[in-house]
């Protein structure tokens, strides 16, 4: 069981010595013992990665709080320009699940969340088809059916907003959602929206990748979980799987194989960004897992 005085902090910056020296002895300082550590310097974009989960050796460094280490950490962070994230490892994110027709994926995520496999809260779901309200009230959560055209696309997408900030949202995860975003609402959630791509990016962009896997007789199949961009499938990839096919099976059967791959990637990746594992580098990501 997780303690409820477990924290995780990610940092990202420009490389040089000292670094870690800095962070342990900021942990040392206020009596946090590691409890795991990684971290990765890039020679090619001469920036460092690092992941800590730390914890309090005594009930007096207990009484610290994230607030109070978060404003001491500063001090440290300032002079070596770091991006940094504090975040209490017992505070479960808040995520969002969009889906239009497909539905393992859905179907995938809230079991993993029902069984804690997946350290989340899902407050609602959104769909611009009706089908999955069933079983979004069989895990008794909102179902929310946007319906959207091409005329109504920026109102459905303020709508989409305005829920985000209701149940103060932390992630978005498109778990088969089957319409682009507007590059409004890419930039509004910005590194805050996972995609589920049905195919090994950069392969078989679009549409219908498993019929275009299908008339070039590839030998494999993937699924790719990228974050979203204004750019169609280009966003930052975070984690990619592949099956074994052969010429036996038509465009349905490499559908139903790669549909499995779908949901363990995205699983992978929602449980991975919500454990602050994933940290941005330009257009590529560092996973700690």
């Amino acid at each position: 069981m997780v303690s409820q005085d477990e924290y995780i902090l990610t940092i990202s910056c420009p490389d040089r010595p000292g670094i870690v020296h800095a962070v342990t002895g900021f942990l040392a300082q206020h009596n946090l013992n590691i409890v795991d550590s990684q971290q990765f310097g890039d020679p090619t974009s001469k920036k460092f990665f690092m992941r800590v989960h730390f914890a309090p050796v005594d009930a007096a460094s207990k009484d610290v709080s994230i607030e109070q280490l978060q404003t001491s950490f500063e001090e440290i962070a300032k002079p070596m320009v770091m991006d940094f994230d504090l975040s209490s490892v017992s505070q479960k994110p808040r995520v969002l699940i969009m889906v239009s027709k497909i539905g393992h994926c859905l179907n995938d995520l809230l079991f993993r969340q029902s069984i804690s496999q997946l350290n989340i809260d899902v407050p609602l779901i959104i769909s611009n088809h009706p089908d999955f309200a069933p079983l979004a009230a069989s895990y008794k959560i909102p179902f929310h059916h946007l319906p959207v055209t091409a005329e109504t696309k920026a109102e459905q997408e303020n709508k989409i907003l305005e829920l985000v900030k209701e149940q103060k949202i932390d992630l978005i995860v498109l778990a088969r959602y089957m319409q682009v975003l507007s590059p409004a609402l890419c930039s509004a959630m910005s590194g805050k929206i996972i995609n589920i791509h049905h195919s090994f990016l950069p392969s078989f962009k679009g549409a219908k990748p498993y019929h275009q896997a299908y008339d070039r007789g590839v030998k494999i199949v993937g699924a790719t979980a990228h974050f979203v961009t204004s750019d169609l499938d280009e966003g930052p990839i975070i984690e990619q799987d592949v099956v074994r096919v052969d010429h036996s099976l038509s465009p349905k059967g490499l559908t139903t194989e790669g549909s499995n791959v779908e949901s363990k990637v995205l699983a992978n990746a929602v449980k991975w960004v919500t454990e602050k594992r994933v940290l941005l580098n330009g257009h590529k990501t560092i996973v700690f897992n």
